[in-house]
Formats: C-alpha cells, structure tokens, sequence
C-alpha cells in the first residue's frame, strides 16, 4: 500500500504524520479474510475527530462479518517538542479546525499548564495494555482515552489517568498499571508503531480495507462513515 506524504496534522485533509521510529524487517503475513484495520493515535486530534464515525464504521463491519481491528500510529513518541508559545497555539489552532468540521469536543485548559510534555507513546502504550487484557473493550478504552485527554485535559502519561477508564471497562487496574510499566508492552507498542509504518501509513487517521494479502486505504485523514464504507462495499464487489 502506498500513500503520499502528508503535513502534520493537515486541517485540509484531516491527516497527522507521524515522527520517524526505528525500523522493522519482520515479515508480516495475512490470513484469507477480510478486515478493517484502524490505524490511529489517541493523542491524534484528527483521530478524535474521526471517532464517531468510526464507531459507525466498526459496527456496520460486526454486522457484516467483517473482523475490525486497531494498530497503534505512535504520532510523536518523544519528549523532544518544547511546551512553548508557539507550540501551544499550533494545538489550539488545529484543535479548534476539528471542531469546525467534525463537531467534536475540545476543552483548552491544557494550554494553561506550564509544562506538558506531548508524548503519544503512553497513551498508544496503555491502549495496547487494555487489548492484552480484554480485546473487545480496546476500541471503547482507545475512544476513553481520547475523551480524558481533549476534553477534560488530563495527562496520559500518568498511570493513575487510566484508573476511570478500567473502572468504566471492568479492568483490573492493579494489573493495567503493571502491565502499562512493562518492557513487554512497551515492545509490543513499538511492534504497532513499525507495522503500519512498514504498510507505508505516512499519516493518521489511516483506515485500511484489506481482504486477503491486499490492503487499501479507504481514508488518509479524516472521513465520514458513508464514505469509507462506500469504499469497502466497492472494492468487496471488485474482489
């Protein structure tokens, strides 16, 4: 799969690109089936945008048999961007675009703090957590987490950000925590953060169709729900 290279967090297209991550030659092998393969970051504002559809997209694909499934993007996985000025109201800019377009929610309490650090691998990292121990719940915890972060402005770095959530999803968060702390996670998160980068994802949200070997992006940035799933009953028929 290819795709052209975007501008970080592009309000036209609706796409995030995401920061360089050490590469992977490990070979990836598919099953005869069909899938829908979300591939996105909680700390995406794009990603946030995109969620209700999403959750449209994920459901018209379980009424369909059609397997849907998460890989963690890992848009910045560093703490290399300086919480300045300029920083904070490059967020708010892009934060405010989608609301204009996809009606989303943003509080801006965040850019009151005096240090924040923006780094998407633990909030990519506890969502990964959350799937090893119960899978169904991932995509509604990926979706809490979001919430936690844009609206009401906490820090996912801290462990106790998620105990709300486990509460919601019936977790354990004793287990979460050690889980979340683990060198196990981490390498499963950077597992993630190196396939849809070795599928050629160059920005986020990314929804894939792949049926068999064959993947397709049905969107590069945001979309709604008629359109990529428009697209997947297309290249179903084509197949």
């Amino acid at each position: 799969m290819t795709a052209p290279a975007g501008a970080f967090c592009d309000p036209e297209t609706g796409l995030c690109t995401p920061a360089p991550v050490a590469e992977t030659a490990n070979p990836i092998n598919f099953s005869d089936d069909q899938e829908i393969i979300y591939v996105g970051d909680p700390m995406c504002s794009w990603c946030w945008g995109i969620s209700p559809e999403l959750n449209r997209l994920e459901r018209a694909a379980a009424a369909n048999g059609i397997s849907y499934r998460i890989v963690l993007g890992g848009l910045r996985p560093d703490d290399s961007e300086e919480w300045n000025e300029q920083f904070r109201g490059f967020l708010k800019h892009h934060w405010e675009e989608v609301t204009k377009r996809s009606g989303q929610p943003f509080g801006y309490d965040l850019f009151e703090r005096e240090h924040f650090q923006y780094n998407t691998e633990p909030s990519c990292r506890a969502v990964v957590a959350a799937r090893k121990m119960k899978p169904e719940a991932e995509s509604r915890f990926f979706e809490l987490t979001q919430h936690h972060f844009y609206v009401q402005n906490q820090d996912p770095a801290e462990t106790s950000f998620y105990e709300p959530i486990c509460k919601e999803l019936g977790l354990d968060f004793k287990r979460f925590s050690e889980l979340f702390a683990s060198d196990a996670i981490k390498a499963e998160t950077l597992a993630d953060f190196q396939t849809n980068r070795q599928w050629g994802v160059t920005g986020y949200p990314t929804v894939i169709y792949r049926n068999g070997d064959k993947l397709y992006a049905i969107a590069r940035g945001y979309a709604d729900f008629d359109r990529m799933w428009g697209a997947v009953n297309e290249l179903a028929v084509q197949e």
